[in-house]
């Protein structure tokens, strides 16, 4: 079915719309919340919570992308487990390391004030995303959004895990220049 037609019966409040983002989304979601997760049960409970979430969002959110906007919710939700599990600890999940690889672009969230700044933040990547070339592009957001492997990211890039590293790296460094360039804190 197609995303226009699984939006319209979220719209129209049918519960068709959860068996059919189901069918045609699962297997995405789950590999998504497991590379944050590295847990199956907890995968599971975050892409049926992610159900649930699209349900009571939509409306009044009206998604332009369904894949993009559930992809989103289930890291949200993904991420809000990981860390309730984890809390003072850190494990070598795909989540973690990519979150140590991008300590030295990004400042600390953590603080209130820096909560302010998370949206413009986000706008500020997204404009840095679109000067990149689409090897570059594809790559960091197959990493960092995604939360692929690096082998897995540089294989449905087409390149050596060796490059996929050095364009990261280069990306990284390129990214906190960019960013501090627009003002922020690094």
């Amino acid at each position: 079915m197609q995303d226009e037609k699984i939006v319209e019966l979220y719209l129209a409040r049918d519960q068709q719309a959860i068996k059919e983002t189901q069918e045609k989304y699962h297997r995405f979601l789950l590999k998504l919340s497991y590379n944050i997760l590295s847990d199956v049960e907890d995968s599971e409970e975050s892409v049926n919570d992610t159900y649930l979430a699209a349900w009571n969002s939509i409306p009044p959110h009206i998604p332009s992308v369904l894949s993009s906007y559930l992809a989103k919710l289930t890291r949200r939700i993904a991420i809000d487990i990981f860390r309730k599990r984890n809390r003072g600890k850190r494990f070598a999940t795909q989540y973690a390391l990519s979150l140590t690889e991008l300590d030295d672009c990004i400042a600390d969230t953590n603080t209130p004030e820096s909560q302010v700044d998370v949206k413009l933040l986000a706008r500020a990547i997204n404009a840095f995303l679109r000067t990149l070339d689409d090897d570059a592009r594809n790559l960091f957001v197959g990493r960092y959004f995604f939360l692929d492997s690096l082998k897995k990211t540089a294989e449905y890039c087409g390149m050596t895990e060796s490059r996929a590293k050095t364009l990261l790296f280069r990306t990284r460094h390129s990214l906190k220049s960019y960013l501090e360039k627009e003002g922020f804190d690094i």
